[in-house]
């Protein structure tokens, strides 16, 4: 739904919106997309897209194929494939995805990791991989 390439206005595959003046307590879980303009505390997976907007204030670890924050989210983000950070966004937590883009602006306190191969098993960096400099000449040796 929010590939770099599209615009992130195309609503037409939304499964759930919470409203900006909805408040909702508890875990989601859902196989579409879900659009937030409203407050949400508990934890949210999709298999879908999740779209942040810029009045959406979100306590809650999210799990998503796809995500654009425009709001405030204090939470860890497990993201797939693309995350897009607004220059309005708020991010207070850890993030890992595959692609991410982040606008001027936008305030992010955590670690953030981007890796190709994201949900993948072959992404380890087995210890043969990070020898140091040093261990190869003290192998050398």
């Amino acid at each position: 739904m929010f590939k770099k390439e599209q615009n992130l206005n195309n609503l037409n595959e939304v499964e759930t919106i919470i409203g900006e003046s909805v408040q909702v307590k508890g875990n989601f879980e859902s196989n579409g997309n879900i659009i937030v303009n409203g407050i949400l505390d508990g934890e949210i997976k999709t298999k879908g897209a999740i779209l942040v907007g810029d009045k959406a204030k979100i306590n809650a670890n999210i799990k998503a194929e796809e995500m654009a924050v425009k709001g405030k989210v204090i939470g860890n983000l497990k993201i797939n494939g693309y995350l897009s950070i607004g220059g309005s966004a708020g991010v207070l937590g850890d993030i890992e995805c595959s692609q991410i883009s982040i606008e001027k602006g936008a305030e992010i306190n955590g670690n953030i990791v981007v890796n190709e191969k994201n949900n993948k098993n072959d992404n380890k960096i087995s210890k043969k991989e990070t020898e140091t400099e040093e261990d190869a000449i003290l192998k050398n040796e």
